[in-house]
């Protein structure tokens, strides 16, 4: 097991149960092979969890998961010799440095004479499956989607198996709690409170989500005071749930509500899907993404060393409440709204002018959907680097962005407790507020909450002049 932590619609376990013979489910902690993206705190804090919930899931139906801590190809070897196991199976992954890891997996042990066979179980369509009509790779998300709608549809997820053969005797274990990926210091009660790890966790969230938000999703997916996201993003990266799983789910609610092929088909939910995976699609043709711009003109881009920006960003303190709202979402959470993603994301490399790279890497830290694919193409996006990029020169305002997505300030009102008194009208710009409005609602800005730590109109025309030098430089 790896990034499949499910026994439903998982084809290495479906093919091995074929063999009826002994399985003996076992995950490797390898964190250093992950090419340099070490899985970030909040999600060991997830893995953890959904370890335990996936040990139980196999004792349910008379198996164990056995824990073991890598190097993996050694790890492997010796269990092949503890257990006389005649073949390892295993789902794929996709990222740079674990493919080349994989494929040295596959050669060192078929050389030993042990059978190695790999499946797809975390995309609806392969990476290298999906080409366009030079035979090359996409690199704009509507053609991509547009050409994956019209393959043939996915094939049905597969069934959890109601019985596992165990291999008598079991090889040790160490315990789950072995790897230490819960912190010393117990600063993850919001996760823990907002939300479940493991496949009934995913279950869950699919059910609600189809049944109560799917028909609301393109009018509510971008308020984040409602919830009116599907919250699937940290169950897809753990393989706690496979998109074959959400789009039979989907389709299933269709069949229900009597929906046409077009509109669930066509829907904007599944176009979601659809933007994870074009996100693996490019992370596999364009592996240097993970640290250089796609375009490259921005890697001439003269983005700023700011350490005390960067922090008061990373900690909601930048004087911008509906950023700020995002940040300490994150922050309590390990999960943040999809709109405000974009808006902080756009804060940071537009008007702070800090690079991507230092977004990507706190995100990756602080994500429990922490997604090296997903994360390098949203962050390439937003900085107008990346392949279907947001134009450089669509500098999101973080006031007018609130105004908009936030109304009542709802939202900040729950994550900036210290502006909760302040009417609608000016929460999302204490900085114009009259000093009566501010004093009545128990603001002093400065003290109580910052003053903005730069000039949005200041800081865009800054950001479009860089921008500028680059394109005159091309």
């Amino acid at each position: 097991f790896r990034t499949d932590l499910r026994l439903a619609d998982n084809p290495a376990l479906a093919a091995a149960a074929e063999r009826g013979l002994p399985i003996i489910p076992v995950f490797i902690w390898a964190p250093d092979e992950e090419g340099g993206w070490t899985p970030g705190e909040a999600t060991r804090n997830w893995l953890h969890r959904s370890l335990e919930a996936l040990d139980q899931e196999l004792r349910s139906v008379g198996s164990r998961l056995i824990f073991r801590r890598g190097p993996s190809l050694e790890t492997l070897q010796t269990l092949v010799k503890e257990t006389r196991a005649s073949a390892i199976f295993w789902n794929r992954r996709y990222e740079p440095a674990v493919i080349l890891r994989d494929t040295r997996l596959k050669e060192s042990l078929r050389s030993l004479a042990i059978e190695v066979e790999s499946f797809n179980s975390h995309l609806l369509r392969e990476p290298w499956e999906v080409k366009n009509q030079s035979g090359r790779p996409f690199q704009v998300f509507t053609p991509y989607w547009k050409h994956c709608l019209n393959l043939p549809e996915p094939k049905p997820p597969l069934a959890s198996p109601t019985k596992i053969a165990p291999p008598s005797p079991w090889p040790k274990s160490i315990a789950v709690g072995d790897f230490k990926l819960l912190p010393k210091i117990a600063w993850d009660n919001g996760i823990k409170k907002a939300w479940q790890p493991g496949s009934a966790g995913a279950q869950k969230e699919l059910h609600r989500f189809v049944e109560q938000g799917f028909n609301r999703y393109s009018t509510e997916r971008n308020n984040p005071a409602v919830i009116g996201t599907s919250r699937l993003s940290p169950f897809l990266h753990f393989g706690e749930i496979s998109p074959r799983m959400i789009w039979q789910g989907v389709k299933d609610y269709a069949a229900r509500a009597k929906l046409d092929l077009t509109a669930w088909r066509g829907s904007q939910f599944l176009a979601e899907l659809g933007w994870r995976e074009f996100s693996h699609h490019l992370l596999f043709h364009f592996p240097q993404t993970t640290t250089e711009p796609l375009r490259p003109e921005f890697s001439k881009f003269p983005w700023i060393e700011d350490p005390e920006a960067l922090r008061a960003w990373q900690t909601g303190m930048t004087g911008y409440p509906f950023v700020d709202a995002g940040m300490r979402e994150l922050w309590t959470t390990g999960w943040m709204h999809n709109r405000v993603r974009m808006v902080v994301a756009s804060f940071l490399v537009k008007d702070l002018m800090i690079s991507w790279r230092a977004g990507a890497e706190w995100f990756w830290d602080t994500l429990v959907d922490a997604d090296l694919a997903q994360n390098t193409l949203g962050w390439q996006w937003t900085a107008g680097c990346g392949a279907d990029a947001a134009p450089y020169f669509r500098v999101f305002n973080p006031i007018t962005q609130g105004e908009k997505f936030d109304p009542d300030g709802t939202y900040v009102r729950q994550w900036v407790p210290e502006l909760a008194r302040l009417p609608a009208k000016w929460i999302h710009r204490p900085m114009e507020a009259p000093k009566e409005v501010l004093a009545a609602a128990g603001v002093i800005l400065g003290k109580s909450y910052p003053e903005p730590i730069i000039s949005h109109a200041i800081a865009r025309e800054r950001a479009l002049e860089a921008y500028a030098r680059i394109r005159q430089a091309k």
